[in-house]
């Protein structure tokens, strides 16, 4: 080849390569223009994200993530709790009441943040690596033959062929949690001390009795407790009312005082995306474009073609939510209690909307926002079922109303 053609060719060679680095770089921008940006305006401390996996124990992981920030907030010492040692509890005692109710209620691995509380208060607490409870063998958790074995179990006592309960009837189930889950430890060692669960609990310093539960609904009287009717709720724990507007006061006092907020919430609304790591409620007051001509869709602005498709490309316009959106919404199973998270922050996106951190509990691999994601305000005052925060961390002026 003469020097020629070689100088052509390595010309030909450097052109294609800055061409498609150029592309490239293109690309690129265009993707950092579309989809949500977010910006954290607010950050309080959180440990890291866990995986319930193949298990519908959300209630206990976000309880225990719940308390893990506080302890961490307190202590600044960096917890990691057994949150099976909390279900194991709760399965125990909820199948005492499932038979004494002759199974009318609802039994399965779902419970309420309540749960938490109580169980840290009756039993005590361990850490994780006392108590994974996996003692089926599986890596991660996973509850689908578990749960069916339990619940068998309780509606065959129920039958009751004897005609009358065995008083190991109970006896047994507990055994078939130890099976699954692994025998619950009396004493153990944990940084080169000996506890049991209820010294252990008694050594973080955490107190249930600091913390409230808050909701907001039009047809139970506010700053009153009332009892939330959801199937979760084996327990008909009792729950403050607000208004809709304090709640969210509540919520952002707590956030910007450095306390994190327990949050029971739907996230089966179409808004809410776990691949996007982003939930919101589009307005749907916008075109509809089904079998329009084709005139009628160019006419409209790229904004508007943007939001009548309902993308997650950019920024949209969301409903305005009221408190009759709220009940009625909830009233119509359109909202139901079927996630347990954990608030941990506020920020933005680019365009300055307001949008609340939620840290999961479906792990952190491979996730755009490691474990996190950004929901809306509108999504938080529509979705919410209710918060838990420490008493501390509410606006004086609206615990006062709670004390009268």
């Amino acid at each position: 080849m003469s020097m020629k053609s070689l100088s052509w060719l390595l010309l030909a060679f450097f052109f294609v390569s800055s061409t498609a680095m150029a592309q490239d770089k293109d690309e690129k921008k265009k993707d950092e223009k579309e989809g949500y940006q977010f910006t954290d305006i607010v950050s309080v401390p959180n440990t890291s994200v866990k995986n319930q996996y193949r298990s519908g124990t959300c209630w206990s992981f976000s309880g225990i993530a719940f308390m893990e920030a506080e302890l961490l907030r307190t202590t600044d010492k960096e917890y990691d709790l057994s949150e099976m040692f909390v279900v194991y509890h709760t399965y125990s005692d909820k199948a005492e009441k499932y038979v004494r109710m002759h199974g009318n209620l609802t039994f399965g691995g779902g419970a309420e943040q309540t749960d938490v509380f109580r169980v840290f208060t009756k039993y005590g607490m361990v850490p994780e690596s006392v108590y994974p409870g996996r003692a089926y063998g599986e890596e991660k958790h996973t509850h689908g033959e578990f749960d069916e074995v339990l619940k068998a179990y309780v509606d065959a006592i129920i039958k009751n062929k004897n005609r009358k309960l065995t008083p190991v009837w109970h006896e047994g189930f507990d055994k078939l949690l130890d099976t699954y889950l692994g025998e619950l430890p009396e004493t153990f060692t944990y940084e080169g001390k000996e506890y049991t669960p209820q010294s252990f609990a008694e050594s973080t310093g955490f107190n249930p009795d600091d913390y409230i539960e808050i909701s907001s609904y039009m047809k139970h009287p506010f700053y009153e407790e009332f009892v939330m009717e959801i199937p979760d709720n084996w327990l008909w724990a009792p729950i403050w009312n607000v208004h809709l507007d304090e709640m969210m006061a509540i919520i952002d006092n707590a956030l910007e005082n450095g306390y994190t907020v327990g949050w029971g919430a739907d996230v089966s609304d179409k808004g809410f995306s776990w691949k996007k790591g982003i939930a919101i409620i589009p307005d749907e007051t916008k075109p509809d474009l089904a079998g329009t001509e084709k005139e009628k869709w160019e006419s409209l602005t790229a904004k508007e073609k943007k939001e009548a498709l309902y993308s997650f490309d950019e920024p949209v316009k969301e409903k305005e939510i009221t408190p009759e959106m709220r009940q009625q919404h909830y009233d119509n199973y359109l909202v139901t209690d079927d996630h347990g998270m954990l608030i941990v922050g506020i920020a933005e996106d680019q365009d300055g909307n307001k949008y609340y951190k939620i840290k999961n509990s479906w792990g952190a691999d491979g996730h755009i926002y490691d474990g996190y994601f950004y929901a809306s305000e509108a999504y938080v005052k529509l979705q919410t079922i209710g918060i838990a925060v420490h008493k501390d961390a509410v606006p004086k002026e609206i615990m006062k109303k709670t004390e009268k």
